[in-house]
């Protein structure tokens, strides 16, 4: 791709539940705790989130995983599986109206993700997976796809052409940071107007973006103070979502705790994003 071909340009709408995410729409907020614990920390982490949605310049969606299958450790806690996972999101959903997402790691898994879930998310490290990004489309759910750690943003065009010639509903590519040498990550921001150009709606995912694999000897570490300044760079590029895990206790949350944002400190945060969001817009007009 040559520099003409990544200038920022305007991918189509995309459907998820009652919302729409791309070019003059509100932004697609999508957020929750990184890994399932119970439905009644799953609920506590939603009400919050359920009151920004009440805003016009947001639409949210709750996101958890019922299983984290690339843990840096055996002994990781990975979750309650997807029978028990995905009855919390189908609950959570019930009891408060936001459309959810959570993470497929085998195409088998796709199709009950997709009863339950509006939007299906495929990890970074499986971004380049035929078959799983094969089965996702085939649920008529959309689907983002996080950029791979170790992928140029340019060539995120082969999966939104397999999505594409799979008939998916709709395609989202998320940025989440690149390998820079040994447990480290670094966010090349021209990777968001490129991702962009591919013809599809970009997420930011600010809070893995400040992750340090398997900076904690046998669990992934991270810089949460990195996490708003990452954000408000992002949404001054423009894109048309951001993707935060939060939680009301980090330091007990089973995965990535150090990269996480604390539940009372996580709507102003979204409310200082917005705001910086209006005046972008502003400026582009």
């Amino acid at each position: 791709m040559s520099d003409s071909d990544a200038s920022p340009s305007q991918p189509p709408t995309v459907s998820i539940g009652p919302y729409l995410c791309g070019p003059q729409s509100p932004l697609l907020l999508i957020a929750g705790p990184c890994v399932l614990q119970s439905f009644d920390l799953a609920m506590q982490i939603a009400q919050p989130l359920v009151d920004l949605n009440k805003r016009a310049d947001v639409n949210v969606v709750f996101k958890a995983s019922f299983d984290k299958a690339n843990r840096t450790s055996v002994s990781s806690e990975r979750g309650p599986g997807i029978d028990a996972g995905l009855k919390i999101l189908e609950q959570v959903a019930d009891a408060t109206g936001l459309p959810t997402t959570t993470d497929i790691h085998l195409p088998e898994q796709a199709a009950p993700v997709g009863e339950v879930c509006q939007l299906l998310q495929i990890p970074a490290f499986l971004a380049r997976q035929t078959d799983l990004l094969v089965a996702a489309a085939a649920t008529g759910r959309p689907v983002n796809v996080k950029k791979g750690q170790f992928m140029a943003p340019e060539d995120m065009k082969y999966v939104v052409q397999k999505l594409v010639a799979s008939d998916a509903s709709g395609v989202l590519l998320c940025e989440r940071g690149t390998f820079f040498g040994y447990g480290r990550l670094v966010n090349d921001m021209q990777a968001l107007p490129i991702m962009r150009a591919l013809g599809a709606p970009v997420i930011f995912d600010a809070t893995h973006s400040v992750q340090r694999p398997g900076g904690l000897g046998g669990t992934t570490g991270g810089n949460r103070a990195m996490v708003e300044p990452l954000a408000r760079a992002a949404t001054a590029i423009g894109v048309d979502g951001l993707f935060f895990e939060t939680h009301p206790d980090p330091a007990q949350s089973p995965s990535d705790g150090p990269n996480m944002i604390p539940l009372d400190q996580f709507p102003s945060l979204i409310i200082r994003l917005l705001r910086l969001r209006e005046t972008v817009e502003d400026l582009n007009q």
